[in-house]
């Protein structure tokens, strides 16, 4: 007698479509009413589109090819980026538009606000190198933001949707290959092990700054596999046979994530009725980087498009070769040097997703 063995992306499938089905039957919890997402490339829907100065965009092709009207919107992927896929997971049929955008106005402020901006770090001295908007900034976007949804659903309803709000903050990655990989002075200052305490320090405060402002609900992405991804091995894998993962950029990431861990557990400690929740993306990414055939997937070390030789170029497709883009992007771990594909986004948020399920009881 045979029996059936379902596959690795027909098990995502399964469950990224009965979650929301357990939830709207009010299975171990409720849909949260609002999205609010802060940090960087990982979750930036299109806010850099209007800087006019920041280095990092994707307002162009081939980004965008498999999202909605094959068009580039700012999401640094070919498809859905991981808080969309989380969205859609929870129920919400749309996405909270970029906060710079006159989209997030009215009643589209309801279902949450969107700060990210790509190249913005934890430190705000990495993200004003690339023009980006700070971490500081977004905060100060979020204050703007509570009084606008004030305005529109009332005191008593803002407080409510705001409480009961799902906070991601999805940053970090720049402060290492956007600064201090490359920043001998920074290096100089702080070995690695300080500058995780620098970076999760951060975090720390800007965590307790949101449950001051009424945030209850935050998830907080980990660092990624900095050694797996393939601008970093292009960038520092010099000489490196096979073209594998670096160890040494792996190792900084673990001991950020280690750090970042840690803090969280003293969060939930000072603050009463806080929930925090760790989003583990460095598992699923280091083993879709290490073994892509495990998950469905073909290539891991070439990305879907072509990327720029020099400069910020090496992080992102290259303008100029528009029409460089693999056939298939979703057997694809990486869309370009350092963002996943939407395929192996579906894999990371399922991550995020079983992390989550504590903050929505």
């Amino acid at each position: 007698m045979s029996s059936y063995k379902s596959s690795p992306a027909m098990q995502r499938r399964l469950v990224l479509v009965a979650l929301p089905l357990l939830l709207s039957c009010g299975v171990r919890g409720q849909v949260v009413p609002a999205v609010i997402s802060f940090g960087d490339s990982t979750i930036d829907v299109g806010n850099n589109n209007y800087l006019p100065g920041a280095v990092f965009k994707a307002n162009y092709a081939p980004y965008g090819e498999n999202f909605r009207r094959h068009r580039a919107t700012g999401r640094f992927s070919d498809g859905k980026i991981v808080t969309d896929i989380t969205a859609e997971t929870l129920g919400f049929e749309g996405y909270a538009p970029p906060y710079l955008s006159p989209l997030a106005s009215g009643k589209n402020l309801l279902t949450g606000a969107n700060f990210g901006s790509a190249a913005s770090s934890y430190s705000d001295d990495t993200a004003a190198m690339y023009d980006a908007i700070t971490l500081s900034q977004q905060l100060k976007y979020y204050k703007e933001y509570r009084s606008k949804l004030a305005a529109v659903a009332g005191r008593r309803q803002a407080r409510t949707i705001l409480a009961e709000a799902l906070y991601v903050v999805s940053t970090g990655t720049g402060d290492f290959i956007q600064n201090y990989y490359h920043n001998a002075s920074l290096s100089a200052r702080y070995d690695v092990d300080r500058y995780c305490d620098l970076l999760v320090g951060i975090f720390s405060g800007f965590a307790s700054e949101l449950y001051r402002l009424g945030a209850r609900r935050i998830g907080v992405t980990t660092m990624p596999p900095l050694g797996c991804l393939p601008a970093t091995i292009r960038l520092y894998g010099k000489g490196r046979s096979g073209g594998g993962c670096l160890p040494r950029l792996n190792r900084d990431a673990e001991t950020f994530n280690r750090k970042l861990n840690a803090t969280v557990g003293a969060l939930l400690r000072r603050h009463a009725g806080l929930k925090v929740a760790v989003f583990d993306i460095y598992t699923p990414l280091r083993d879709l980087s290490e073994r892509p055939a495990a998950q469905g997937f073909a290539e891991a070390r070439r990305t879907c498009c072509r990327t720029g030789k020099a400069g910020t170029r090496v992080y992102l497709c290259d303008p100029a070769t528009a029409a460089g883009m693999c056939r298939n992007a979703s057997s694809y771990v990486y869309f370009d040097g350092v963002h996943p594909s939407e395929a192996a986004n579906l894999v990371v948020a399922e991550s995020l997703v079983s992390a989550g399920i504590d903050l929505l009881t």
